[in-house]
């Protein structure tokens, strides 16, 4: 994360819910005292460059210096799946907020696709579905399992503690796989003492087991009316995971439309490499 920047990267596809992505950027801007936001606009050959910059300039012109921020646009030529990670990693972005749509319609961002989008890119994602709320941000869903890689999340669990000192509603898979209820205490226990470390507000929760993990997630959030869900998304998904539908994107695309921040695993961090 990059303290000196503080830069949040919003990709504008001059919709409605870009709109929103950009007023969740401003929440997190001032909260995370940030310095600018670039806005990204993917194009699909150079003759549309010209026009497509003038329409988002005219965007950074009306928001222009609220919240005391710098606005700067982008257009490139390029993929929604790699290019808007490969911006993300050029301005050193600290995150990305990006407007989703849901699992259905015809609009250019569903879960699936946000999915694909996400997880070409080393910055996390949070990705929303509506305006943000009036209020700050106070209750986030935090699922640990058996996966090594939950470790990663608690950089970010740090971050949103310093900026907005929520309190953290870990909730644990219902398992009888004792291969995994393990590996599952090994990471509750690790998270519990560096939030404990951080006196970090937090709660435990267990998942009752009759549905999917992902759908016990989502019905928790909406039943403690929660700002935010932090999930991690598979590590190395590959194509099968979005033909089949890999979990995450049911997550991201919930009907409740709570904002979820995903984060991606990282080959170049340890476990030690917390560093908020």
């Amino acid at each position: 994360m990059n303290e000196e920047s503080h830069i949040i990267l919003i990709p504008w596809d001059f919709t409605p819910v870009a709109e929103c992505a950009l007023q969740h950027g401003f929440k997190f801007a001032e909260k995370a005292k940030s310095k600018k936001i670039v806005l990204i606009h993917i194009i699909k050959n150079e003759k549309e460059h010209d026009e497509a910059l003038g329409k988002l300039n005219q965007v950074v012109s009306d928001n222009q210096g609220k919240h005391g921020l710098k606005i700067e646009a982008v257009v490139r030529v390029g993929s929604i799946f790699t290019t808007i990670g490969e911006v993300a990693s050029e301005v050193e972005a600290e995150l990305v907020v990006m407007g989703t749509h849901g699992l259905k319609g015809m609009q250019k961002l569903t879960g699936s696709w946000a999915l694909k989008v996400i997880v070409n890119s080393k910055v996390p994602f949070v990705v929303i579905q509506e305006p943000p709320n009036e209020t700050d941000m106070r209750d986030i869903v935090f699922p640990v399992d058996f996966k090594r890689e939950n470790k990663e999340m608690l950089n970010w669990v740090s971050y949103l503690h310093k900026h907005f000192n929520p309190k953290f509603h870990i909730i644990k898979p219902n398992t009888t796989d004792l291969g995994f209820i393990k590996k599952i205490k090994a990471n509750i226990a690790f998270s519990r003492k560096f939030m404990d470390s951080k006196s970090i507000d937090y709660e435990i929760h267990t998942a009752e087991g009759k549905k999917s993990f992902p759908l016990e997630i989502m019905e928790f959030g909406k039943s403690i009316n929660a700002d935010l869900i932090l999930i991690l998304s598979t590590k190395n998904i590959g194509i099968t995971d979005f033909v089949l539908g890999a979990q995450e994107q049911y997550v991201i695309a919930n009907s409740s439309k709570i904002p979820v921040m995903v984060i991606n695993p990282r080959d170049d961090l340890t476990k030690m490499d917390i560093v908020y």
